[in-house]
């Protein structure tokens, strides 16, 4: 069976934001060509992996290539995609060339030559991100494993919100808190609060496809145990108050949820905002010091912001 390839030249920016385009049209799987991963890895990774930079990537160019049945597509979604893209920039995004392209490919090629471009990315001192189809064993003792299918995309763990979100886990969740996670996409950060020693996780989504995606993930992760996941829109009809909250979404999406989440924070609790760049954090910040939060810390990667924050006392 032949498959329909689409794919956008973009930018590391924008790189899960295309992703989402493509879930969201009904693609069956996702993948994402960025040198930047590779560029990441440390020397142990790199000895591991056993494959040269130029092997991999031709040019520096940055590649989301969706896969659909071809009686799937037509020309308008051609069109939707490419202005869809294009709209990326008005959220503050580079998108590179935003160009969109169209081949067919058989069946193996899209199956399996997609996944020489993963491979486990440590991205805090103690998470690594490994893809479920390869066999990889802790390098130190206190390692955390989080097994993902990236074909699924909706986040990865490498991109640097992702990478900022997990750091911020990392060091505020010290085991017996209640966790929301709204957007959860992969359901990434849901399975790190559970590794970490969350005692309760629910994620939240507003897809339909993200809320299966990341059931499926945390499939692969059985000694999390259980995760709730729902399909809901941010927090709205929410009222489940929790020690900690994480966000990873664009930062217009972030400007929607203020009150929500200050309703559903704990006294002394956390949140953690993250997907926010360079150009929309102030705004970000203002509309949640004036719904009741201070900021406590900002951590930074190139042009992307995480903000940790806590709420203020009525």
């Amino acid at each position: 069976m032949d498959w329909l390839e689409v794919t956008v030249v973009t930018h590391t920016e924008s790189v899960e934001a295309v992703s989402e385009i493509f879930m969201e049209i009904g693609a069956k799987g996702v993948s994402i060509e960025d040198p930047l991963d590779y560029d990441q890895l440390n020397q142990e990774q790199l000895e591991w992996l056993s494959v040269e930079r130029k092997s991999l990537y031709e040019t520096d160019e940055v590649f989301v290539k969706a896969y659909f049945q071809p009686n799937q597509w037509n020309d308008e979604m051609t069109e939707t995609v490419t202005n869809r893209v294009q709209e990326l920039k008005s959220f503050g995004l580079t998108i590179g060339k935003g160009i969109v392209t169209l081949q067919t490919v058989g069946e193996a090629d899209w199956a399996e030559a997609w996944k020489k471009y993963y491979f486990p990315v440590r991205v805090t001192r103690y998470l690594t991100v490994v893809p479920s189809w390869l066999e990889y064993q802790k390098q130190q003792e206190d390692e955390l494993l989080i097994r993902l299918d990236p074909g699924l995309a909706f986040g990865t763990g490498t991109h640097p919100t992702t990478q900022l979100s997990l750091a911020a886990l990392e060091q505020y969740v010290r085991g017996g808190e209640s966790v929301l996670d709204v957007g959860t996409g992969s359901g990434v950060l849901s399975i790190a609060a559970k590794l970490l020693g969350a005692s309760t996780v629910t994620a939240f989504d507003i897809d339909e496809m993200a809320t299966r995606v990341s059931k499926e993930n945390i499939s692969l992760n059985p000694e999390v145990g259980e995760i709730a996941v729902y399909e809901n829109n941010l927090l709205q009809g929410i009222q489940q108050p929790s020690d900690l909250i994480v966000a990873n979404i664009l930062a217009e999406i972030l400007l929607m949820m203020p009150v929500d989440a200050y309703h559903n924070l704990n006294e002394n609790g956390v949140l953690i905002l993250s997907g926010i760049i360079q150009s929309k954090a102030e705004e970000v910040r203002s509309a949640y010091e004036n719904a009741g939060f201070t900021l406590k810390q900002q951590l930074t990667m190139g042009e992307w912001n995480t903000f940790v924050m806590t709420k203020v006392k009525d």
